[in-house]
């Protein structure tokens, strides 16, 4: 059944049949408007330079955590590859081209039903610079990471499990840390 273009669904929650759980149903039509976790999408990307390597990190401008450090993510679009995605947003925010090595990470983020697919990735150009939704980027050696100035606590994982999987050709993707849920507590809850 379809709606008149004059009218709009209503819609309520209960469960609907066969169903384990709360939804926003048409009381209508019975059309079950699932609610899903969003999918972000990034990378660790690194780059050899003659002082050694480095590793990319833009400083959010944005809310969340405007004016803290993370790596180049964002939300996967319709219709686009995880891989695409992330490098597409490595373009958005640090206008970084670079070639996706492999998956580093799965993380779930159940605070806000957030699921993260974090790459490994290589530089192809040093040549980076502040997209719109960064205040500046920067290419860090791993002893100068601005560690409590990380935006988000998935940050700080996928930074150490690519220093775990460097010189790995192949590895099983990492996941959340035994216990951690991506709370946002001590340090990261400042700011």
């Amino acid at each position: 059944m379809s709606h008149p273009p004059s009218a709009s669904p209503r819609f309520a929650r209960a469960i609907p049949e066969g169903d384990d759980r709360e939804r926003s149903v048409c009381s209508d039509c019975g059309f079950v408007d699932y609610e899903n976790p969003k999918v972000v999408v990034g990378t660790v990307a690194t780059i050899t330079l003659p002082e050694g390597e480095r590793i990319l990190l833009c400083r959010r401008a944005i809310m969340p955590r405007a004016g803290f450090w993370t790596l180049p993510a964002g939300y996967l679009e319709l219709n686009e590859s995880p891989a695409v995605g992330a490098a597409r947003e490595a373009w958005e925010e640090a206008r970084a081209k670079l070639e996706i090595d492999q998956l580093l990470a799965v993380y779930a983020i159940e605070r806000i039903s957030q699921v993260q697919l974090i790459y490994r990735a290589r530089l192809v150009d040093p040549a980076v610079s502040a997209g719109p939704e960064s205040q500046e980027v920067g290419l860090f050696a791993w002893g100068e990471i601005p560690w409590d100035h990380l935006a988000f606590p998935s940050v700080e994982w996928a930074l150490s499990h690519w220093r775990e999987t460097s010189g790995e050709s192949a590895f099983a993707p990492r996941s959340n840390p035994s216990g951690e849920t991506g709370r946002m507590s001590g340090r990261f809850a400042a700011g």
